[in-house]
């Protein structure tokens, strides 16, 4: 259903704020929705059938000397196809969006690398990209298996010719044992 975009793949949405023109001193609000053009770009680019709103208000406020914390609100409804039925399914997606911006932080390499404690630090570069935020947070807030009101997988049965088909149930590993302890009991 939803893929990750491709790393190189650029995004369909920026709203890019110069770290140098960010107040040192007091916070700088914002409040983004993209409009329907650009809804719909973005919709293509997570894979889903409808991006029907979108909205990321906070605030950047300065930490230290150089570094910036981003505080938000993610709000979002979109539409997906239900993984059994492939109706449309509404989702109305809400989070809470938090990143430090750390200025000299550097990433780490090599093969194995730990998780850092903090994982909503990033490296402060010349920008902080809005949209890629609230890009991220849409990617990251949406169902994998949206499933629409009283959808259910049922169960499939197939087998050979002439032989009863094999059931959940009878693979299972304590399946027959209620069968077995009845049957003591009946012999006792």
């Amino acid at each position: 259903m939803t893929r990750a975009p491709e790393p190189t793949a650029p995004l369909p949405w920026s709203k890019p704020l110069r770290v140098a023109d960010l107040p040192g001193r007091k916070p700088t609000r914002f409040d983004l929705s993209p409009d329907a053009g650009t809804a719909g770009a973005i919709a293509d680019w997570a894979d889903i059938s409808a991006l029907n709103s979108l909205r990321l208000k906070g605030e950047i406020v300065p930490a230290g000397r150089h570094d910036f914390d981003l505080r938000a609100s993610f709000e979002a409804e979109v539409v997906q196809p239900c993984a059994i039925t492939l109706e449309p399914v509404t989702t109305k997606l809400s989070e809470t969006v938090t990143r430090r911006y750390v200025a000299g932080m550097e990433m780490p390499k090599g093969d194995e690398i730990e998780m850092p404690e903090d994982d909503s630090a990033e490296p402060l570069g010349d920008v902080i990209d809005l949209a890629a935020v609230a890009l991220e947070a849409l990617e990251l807030a949406l169902p994998l298996f949206p499933r629409a009101p009283g959808a259910e997988l049922g169960e499939a049965l197939a087998s050979e010719p002439g032989t009863a088909p094999l059931r959940d149930e009878d693979t299972r590993p304590f399946a027959n044992l209620a069968d077995l302890l009845k049957s003591k009991e009946n012999k006792d």
